[in-house]
């Protein structure tokens, strides 16, 4: 099917259309602003939301982790090794050699985040050092996700500018959810049950 449609665009003669991109960009607001939309987004999805200073990234990420019961924790290879200073689990670092049957044996997992859109409640991965490989937020059951404030943007378009487009991303809009047949609401079928946001507002 794709060869025929290659082959009926290679005969048309139309010239190629342009797009216009004039979206409405530029969008900002206050902090406090900001953080509140975007935290009742969160909140609106169930997703669970903890705010703080950088100083307290450590005991926050190590209070959220024992609450959660969650004693073996992975992290991507990049994730700054002081976040979890406090924390007095096992903590497995990432890689592409370990197989995806070993992640479900974690009990949660703690990453970064490259972007966050506070109008739709929308986190960002892209695989970066801090961010890890998509397999790595997908199996665990528990995903402890840290926002900065300074990766917050109002807006989609400025958010999606953000970007790079040739990294592979992932868009986060709280925990994972589906419906059943009687549209009652299933968490954890495609991954985490349990979405953590914790946002350093100075950060």
């Amino acid at each position: 099917m794709l060869a025929r449609i290659r082959d009926a665009q290679a005969l048309a003669s139309a010239p190629e259309v342009t797009i216009p991109r004039d979206y409405r960009t530029g969008r900002t607001l206050p902090t406090d602003e900001l953080l509140e939309l975007l935290t009742d987004r969160l909140v609106d999805y169930k997703a669970e939301v903890h705010a703080c200073p950088a100083a307290d990234t450590a005991q926050v990420l190590a209070a959220v982790l024992r609450d959660h019961g969650a004693r073996r924790v992975g992290v991507p290879p990049g994730l700054d090794p002081s976040w979890l200073t406090a924390y007095d689990g096992e903590v497995r670092r990432d890689s592409a050699d370990v197989p995806a049957p070993e992640l479900d044996a974690l009990d949660g997992v703690v990453t970064a985040s490259a972007v966050t859109c506070a109008e739709t409640g929308t986190i960002f991965l892209d695989a970066s050092p801090d961010q890890g490989r998509r397999a790595l937020t997908l199996v665990p059951d528990l995903h402890v996700c840290v926002v900065d404030r300074s990766t917050v943007e109002a807006g989609v378009p400025e958010t999606v500018a953000r970007l790079a487009p040739t990294r592979p991303t992932t868009l986060i809009s709280g925990p994972s959810a589906t419906s059943d047949i009687e549209l009652e609401r299933v968490e954890g079928v495609h991954g985490p049950r349990t979405l953590v946001v914790v946002i350093r507002t100075d950060a």
